[in-house]
């Protein structure tokens, strides 16, 4: 939608029902609902300045929804608010269905009868339990019932008057523990997905966090004074000190430093940054101050792209409702309908008494209570849940269990995904009559002030060896380039290839050496003195050992391709792919272009998940049908934007995952057959006049508790 808009912030549009019903009841108001737009992340509405915001507001407000004015600044304490009271009502309602099933129990004849079982079955509800189960009732219909009646104001029939409808019914007919308990594990569900997209709304500010809140700018008299980064207008230099997050991207004008790209571009070690070279906003400097002019303003920096392609990614996930809900909204109307068609034609057709038809449609009526087919899809979901976060697998929610068992293509981010993260060193090479032993003292001597992950890598190669730092005096850093120091009397210096050819050291053959050691997409490290260079230290970051095995498996549970997404080089991209048996490898993109290869994937393959770790991940992963986070040493980004994370960085849960999302999805195929095949016995019992009410309740309860019971098996993971 174009041009200048209203907006308001609506809480309770959780789920991509609330987005239709807000279509068809907004849509007449704003002249068609193509001109509505939403945020469902931020729970953000938008629709035409010359509507009438009033009258909009007024109908949302009738959907059982609220909205109040956005505010860019904040508002968003209605949300959370909304969410933690859900949680609240949730939880008194299991408490109060617990302690209702205890006392009817205590009071009314033992488990059996309060299960209306055996010979207590039809007996009375004592009216203490009746109390607890109609506080459970309340509790779990607080936020279904003003739903329910805008649906049958509507007459539009949904999940929320299907739940309301029911749980009526099963009070109506006295069976008070069936109410509490639909009305329970309803609200349960509703929990659950409000939650997953409060985690998703915090992802954003995850996000927006990562830019400063201040940049230091220079002034047009050389003065330097610090302001907020939407001040700044391209063109404007601004100053970053060493371990400063970048506010702006920009070029290099001043100063030499390296920076850790990896919120942005995922590269898995900092890069060198000289004189012209560019930088993005929310990396982090190194060691030394840049002087950078913004080539862009706050709101088109790569960062700001990241957060609006999370919000749109978002936005446009309308996930495909439960085909339980799409069965209900006819299953719903039909039985009603046929319980007032037998209690009103029987006696005309087939001279059956009017108490007689009238019974035989109270229990038609019974029979067609949904319950045990509703409830069996959360009881599935929350054994589901429960079971993958045991194997140490967080599912954000019903939606992403079921998924995974559709999987046709899984994309990968490389830097902390198929690898650790962290680099290490994988050759030595020793020149000019130096040992390995000899080269690796002088080494981790140069590196034994530095904080930087390749001297990281090297002061641990060493210490594995066994190799102790040569005594140092002088140590100087030369940022963006090295180190020096004086050892043994000598001036000994150590760097990268820049630096070497720096100082003029470069021969034929150490370059030759260096071209043949960094191919792979290694970094090396040259340790030399005022004489001649006295060896290279080649480091790349680790692949994880299982890596290999997980694509193996991936491909014998059915994923037809695995492919890398990264934002690091070619060479490195391509050696990981080749000792992981990668499919396909798309490297050197940035965070948009990790977003377009997903949306091509999803085009061509339909059902896509991306898994990554870092911040530049985030686009892909919200816009992927799932998302999967490595939650160990994942972003907060990367985990919260996320449907799925695996909280053990454990790889082999990835397979599991798909046999486990199958596994669920036949027990709720399972649970729907058995809840259909136990009614439709009984309703050509009851047409026929052979079922009894009680009967009727009974099969219900036992449908119910068959479901549950096949669902709980999920728990066993």
């Amino acid at each position: 939608m174009k041009g200048r808009t209203h907006a308001f912030r609506v809480t309770g549009m959780d789920c991509a029902e609330e987005v239709a019903l807000l279509k068809r009841e907004l849509g007449a108001l704003v002249g068609g609902e193509e001109q509505l737009g939403f945020d469902l992340v931020a729970g953000k509405l938008t629709i035409p300045l010359e509507s009438d915001a009033e009258a909009v507001r007024r109908r949302i407000d009738a959907t059982g929804m609220k909205a109040v004015p956005w505010r860019p600044d904040g508002g968003g304490e209605g949300a959370a608010s909304a969410r933690r009271a859900k949680a609240i009502a949730t939880g008194a309602s299991g408490l109060a269905v617990a302690a209702g099933f205890a006392v009817h129990a205590a009071l009314g004849g033992g488990i059996a009868a309060a299960l209306g079982l055996g010979a207590g079955a039809g007996g009375a509800v004592p009216v203490p339990a009746r109390l607890l189960y109609g506080a459970a009732v309340v509790a779990g219909g607080w936020f279904v019932a003003p739903r329910a009646l805008a649906a049958a104001r509507r007459l539009r029939p949904d999940m929320h008057l299907l739940m309301t409808l029911a749980v009526a019914g099963a009070i109506a007919i006295g069976d008070w523990l069936e109410a509490a308990t639909v009305a329970f594990l309803f609200a349960l569900s509703l929990a659950l997905e409000a939650w997953s997209v409060g985690r998703a709304r915090r992802a954003v500010e995850a996000l927006m966090k990562l830019a400063p809140a201040t940049v230091r700018i220079r002034r047009a008299d050389g003065s330097w004074a610090e302001v907020a980064p939407a001040e700044v207008a391209a063109g404007s230099r601004f100053l970053v000190r060493p371990g400063e997050r970048i506010a702006l991207d920009g070029r290099v004008v001043e100063g030499d430093s390296e920076v850790d790209q990896a919120p942005i571009t995922g590269e898995s070690l900092p890069v060198g940054k000289a004189v012209g070279e560019e930088v993005f906003a929310g990396t982090i400097n190194g060691r030394g101050a840049l002087e950078i002019e913004a080539t862009r303003g706050a709101g088109e920096t790569v960062l700001a792209k990241i957060l609006r392609s999370v919000e749109e990614a978002r936005s446009r996930r309308s996930p495909s409702e439960q085909w339980v809900e799409r069965f209900a909204r006819v299953y719903t109307p039909a039985v009603f309908l046929a319980a007032i068609a037998v209690a009103a034609v029987l006696p005309f057709a087939f001279g059956v008494t009017w108490s007689d038809a009238l019974y035989r449609g109270l229990a038609l009526l019974v029979i067609g209570c949904p319950c045990a087919l509703v409830v069996s899809t959360p009881v599935s979901v929350v054994a589901s849940l429960a079971a993958a976060a045991r194997h140490g697998v967080l599912i954000k929610g019903g939606r992403f269990v079921e998924e995974p068992a559709r999987l046709a293509t899984i994309a990968m981010d490389k830097t902390g995904t198929l690898t650790l993260g962290r680099p290490r060193v994988v050759e030595v090479e020793p020149l000019a009559e130096h040992d390995e032993r000899d080269l690796l003292a002088r080494a981790a001597a140069l590196e034994a002030h530095s904080e930087h992950p390749l001297a990281r890598a090297v002061l641990a190669h060493a210490a594995a060896l066994g190799v102790a730092p040569a005594p140092a005096t002088g140590f100087r850093i030369l940022p963006g380039r090295g180190a020096t120091a004086r050892i043994e009397g000598r001036e000994f210096w150590l760097g990268s290839h820049r630096l070497l050819e720096e100082r003029g050291q470069e021969t034929a053959a150490v370059h030759d050496r260096i071209e043949n050691m960094s191919a792979g997409g290694r970094t090396i490290v040259v340790v030399g003195n005022e004489t001649h260079v006295c060896g290279l230290v080649a480091i790349a970051d680790e692949v994880r050992p299982e890596a290999r095995a997980l694509i193996r498996e991936l491909h014998a549970a059915g994923v037809r391709r695995v492919v890398m997404l990264t934002g690091d080089h070619a060479p490195t991209a391509a050696r990981v792919a080749r000792e992981c048996g990668i499919d396909e490898v798309r490297a050197e993109l940035l965070p948009e272009e990790k977003l377009a290869a997903i949306e091509e994937l999803v085009a061509r393959d339909r059902h896509v998940a991306m898994v990554g770790d870092g911040v530049n991940d985030a686009p892909a992963l919200a816009r992927a049908t799932v998302g999967i986070a490595m939650g160990a040493a994942g972003s907060d980004a990367a985990i919260e934007t996320a449907d799925i994370a695996l909280m053990s960085d454990d790889l082999s849960r990835l397979p599991w995952l798909i046999r486990h999302s199958r596994r669920t999805l036949a027990v709720v195929r399972q649970n729907a057959v058995l809840a259909l095949a136990i009614k439709a016995v009984f309703v050509v019992l009851a047409l026929g006049g052979w079922a009894t009410l009680w009967g009727a309740i009974a099969a219900d309860m036992g449908a119910t508790l068959l479901v549950i019971g096949n669902a709980l098996r999920l728990l066993r993971g």
